[in-house]
């Protein structure tokens, strides 16, 4: 395949033009550029729901969605250019057969394979959604806000990055992802001067005894689909005292855990020392697949296009695939991304792979009578 070819008919152009729009604060105009391709380029039912996420509809059935999102987090130094009159925009770079830029991997690129293979497929025995999310950076702030308006598929590929897993050049199908969990053990005690501590309660012995607890908690661990995902429990900031001669009467301790599907780290344990407090900042739930029959589709599928062998594998982060499996939904990912690309100065995607990406996106909505 030369450079100017492409599996589908404008994905190259479609993805430079997704990357170079700004989108880290305030992702409506990729919005607005993804619903105007959709109502031009394909024969879907079009919407825009509240929350600025783009969904486009064909077919009757169970529900297959093809599923990503246009927000990206901030560009680096090298990655923006402000122009005379303030207005920014992407640096876009190609060489080696790679697109360079903010949001090129993490997931403009997917996205547009996506939109591209809704376009061509004739789905086979499905409803084909292709959904696009805001605020995924943020949390999954678009997703939920879909889920809580009752979008629910029963199907779902999310086209985060599942590239590099097994082996060199081979695009994988995740079949789980661990969540992350993010808590505060908040140590109280009583204040007094530091000659005499035997006057006092130190908040910062007491948080000292709550994660003596923590460090002793095994990690949670499990297995999807024969393959074992292992989580993990962090202190990874302390906070305490206001000045050196004071006995602290508060200290606070952050946790960072990164759960499992169906398994969580007692940490409500640390909370039995007297004086603390145990509270959940941020719970981005895991992924687990439900599904064998569409696991195993889309790893056919997968297979079918590329030389390299893939394998069903786990991936270390949270997606938004890990609110729709708690929603319901059988979830894989499958998507250009490379391991270790996302989030970086020199972010990039392979032209090859978004190909390879289209095809599996394509064969699995057009073979759906696999799984559904």
């Amino acid at each position: 395949m030369t450079e100017d070819e492409e599996s589908a008919d404008g994905l190259r152009t479609l993805t430079r033009d997704l990357v170079s729009i700004p989108s880290h604060e305030d992702p409506t105009a990729a919005g607005d550029a993804i619903e105007s391709w959709l109502r031009a380029e394909t024969d879907g039912t079009v919407e825009r729901d509240d929350h600025g996420n783009v969904f486009a509809r064909k077919g009757s059935g169970p529900t297959l969605a093809l599923v990503g999102h246009h927000d990206v987090v901030p560009p680096g130094e090298p990655q923006v250019t402000v122009d005379d009159d303030g207005d920014e925009s992407y640096v876009l770079d190609e060489h080696d057969g790679r697109l360079y830029g903010r949001g090129s991997a993490d997931m403009k690129g997917a996205v547009a394979a996506a939109m591209c293979a809704f376009r061509d497929a004739d789905p086979d025995g499905v409803e084909l959604c292709f959904a696009s999310f805001v605020g995924e950076e943020l949390g999954g702030i678009g997703a939920r806000g879909a889920i809580d308006d009752g979008f629910a598929p029963e199907f779902a590929v999310v086209g985060e990055g599942s590239t590099n897993y097994s082996g060199p050049g081979v695009t994988d199908v995740v079949v789980a992802h661990k969540g992350r969990r993010a808590s505060a053990l908040v140590a109280r005690g009583e204040s007094t001067h530091a000659s005499i501590p035997e006057e006092g309660v130190n908040a910062v012995y007491r948080a000292c005894d709550a994660v003596d607890v923590v460090r002793e908690m095994a990690f949670p661990e499990t297995t999807v689909l024969g393959e074992s995902l292992r989580g993990s429990v962090a202190v990874t900031e302390i906070d305490g005292g206001t000045a050196w001669n004071v006995v602290p009467d508060r200290c606070e301790v952050t946790i960072d855990e990164r759960t499992v599907p169906g398994e969580r780290a007692p940490l409500e344990q640390a909370a039995s020392i007297e004086g603390v407090e145990w509270t959940v900042e941020q719970d981005l739930p895991p992924m687990a697949c439900s599904d064998d029959d569409f696991a195993d589709a889309v790893l056919a599928a997968a297979q079918d296009v590329q030389t390299g062998t893939p394998e069903h594998v786990v991936k270390p982060h949270a997606t938004d695939a890990g609110w729709l499996a708690d929603a319901g939904t059988a979830c894989v990912i499958c998507g250009a991304a490379e391991s270790g690309e996302a989030h970086t100065d020199t972010e990039s995607v392979s032209y090859e792979v978004l190909d390879r990406c289209y095809r599996i996106y394509h064969a699995v909505a057009e073979d759906a009578s696999a799984f559904a």
